[in-house]
């Protein structure tokens, strides 16, 4: 039997109702019975980083124990984006749902198809600020750094987050 690891995963959406879209990708995470619902962060709206222009974005993370492998993992994830309508098209592009896995307990893993932790969450502001929300000392197996310390380190002037109060919060 599989351990059951600490596992965070970035949600984001810029189309259609952005609340409504990362409220079903949480319901729809928590309905696999090998991976049990813990905690999900604020919600927040932050600027789109990419192809330009496109609609702001929102984002949260949600924290998980997950009995799944890793590819099990990827592989519900990818479904649960396809099941929601989710196209992927350009690189950078507006989307429905972004699901990321962004930690995996202190695994590390590089394939062509997944790697853990995300390779670029320490540059991004929208993944670090909801994670250091809920898990300020999640801690990045290679940067041997927190969750907290390494969005010390990312600068506030390079893209914003505001946090969302009121009817645009996590339903759970």
């Amino acid at each position: 039997m599989i351990e059951q690891n600490p596992v965070f995963i970035a949600l984001g959406a810029n189309l259609e109702h952005r609340t409504s879209q990362l409220n079903k990708a949480i319901e729809l995470l928590s309905m696999e019975e090998k991976l049990v619902f813990r905690s999900v962060s604020s919600f927040y709206e932050t600027e789109p980083v990419g192809v330009e222009p496109q609609p702001v974005y929102l984002n949260a993370v949600a924290e998980f124990k997950c009995s799944l492998t890793p590819r099990q993992l990827l592989n519900l994830v990818l479904g649960i984006e396809k099941k929601m309508g989710r196209v992927r098209a350009t690189k950078g592009s507006s989307r429905l749902i972004d699901l990321d896995i962004l930690l995996y307990g202190q695994c590390v893993l590089k394939t062509p198809s997944l790697e853990v932790p995300h390779p670029r969450m320490h540059e991004r502001r929208f993944v670090l600020v909801p994670l250091s929300e809920i898990a300020p000392k999640a801690f990045h197996p290679i940067l041997k750094m927190t969750a907290k310390e390494i969005l010390e380190t990312v600068t506030k002037k390079k893209y914003w987050v505001k946090k969302i109060e009121g009817d645009s919060s996590p339903l759970l």
